[in-house]
């Protein structure tokens, strides 16, 4: 029986929230885990001790908090699941809090360091030329990994300057390019893109050696490499240029609801950030130049 509720609570979240597919796997494998310490016991007949007990347990092997209130969450909202439908009583987590997370600035690029990593791809070759291709439209509309990846063909107006987004629980949103990475994406849908196909079909922009979608894992290795060969050293992730994009903007003068809008952020909470970013570099810097810093 617990089996079939997880797989009947991970389709119903999916529907309810459009959840991403990390979110969904990360989910039901918390929930695999958790049966599995239940040690027989039905998900029905859990109260408060045990979910207590099980985070003493989980604790012991040093989980992060971050980890443990993505846990929490998730078994937060399967009891509100099983509570809604009637099979139990009570939400055996509704006492628990979640633990404090520690707030970390992500890794931060300044302009000269992103204009590096942009110029390291080879343009006189075809990958070389889809990888500034990616660069450049990752850094100009600061679109989330996945995001970019899983860009169609028919999603990319280049003749009207932008392209359309399905984000996060598939909110859809419209994003502006800047002219360089028109200019780039350009090039390689008239000499890259086509050679790529294979003659075959595909409605992913951008594709691999194989004509087919790029993969995270891929494009992950292929942004690392770049930052080595131009001697970028800071722990860099394609999620890099996407902070690179909404401080370079905050720092230039926009306003935080237009980069909430560009960021598709739900909560603005998240875009604020980015103010934080700015106003640790302006602290760094008076500490470093002031005579008095």
């Amino acid at each position: 029986m617990n089996t079939e509720l997880i797989d009947q609570f991970i389709d119903f979240y999916w529907l309810s929230t459009g959840a991403s597919k990390n979110t969904l796997a990360a989910y039901r494998s918390d929930l695999k885990i958790f049966n599995k310490w239940l040690a027989g016991k039905q998900f029905t007949s859990v109260n408060s001790k045990h979910i207590q007990d099980y985070f003493s347990d989980r604790q012991k092997n040093n989980i992060g908090s971050s980890t443990q209130a993505r846990i929490l969450t998730c078994l937060h909202s399967f009891y509100q699941y099983l509570l809604t439908n009637q099979l139990v009583k009570k939400d055996p987590t509704e006492k628990l809090s979640h633990p404090k997370l520690e707030k970390k600035l992500p890794v931060f690029l300044n302009i000269q360091e992103v204009e590096k990593l942009l110029e390291a791809p080879n343009s006189s070759s075809l990958f070389g030329q889809r990888d500034r291709a990616m660069l450049e439209l990752l850094y100009s509309c600061g679109l989330r990994v996945s995001e970019l990846i899983n860009l169609s063909y028919h999603n990319i107006n280049l003749k009207e300057e932008f392209i359309r987004i399905h984000g996060k629980g598939n909110k859809e949103r419209i994003l502006p390019m800047g002219e360089i990475a028109i200019d780039y994406l350009t090039q390689y849908e008239t000499n890259v893109r086509p050679v790529l196909l294979k003659n075959g079909q595909s409605d992913s922009y951008f594709l691999s050696n194989r004509g087919r979608a790029m993969s995270r894992q891929n494009f992950f290795y292929i942004i690392k490499a770049y930052a080595n060969k131009v001697g970028i050293n800071k722990p860099l992730s394609p999620h890099s240029l996407r902070h690179a994009f909404a401080t370079h903007l905050v720092q230039k003068g926009a306003d935080l609801r237009s980069v909430q809008l560009m960021l598709g952020h739900s909560d603005i909470s998240s875009t604020q950030l980015y103010t934080h970013i700015q106003n640790a570099q302006l602290k760094a810097q008076h500490a470093k130049h002031h005579p008095r810093g």
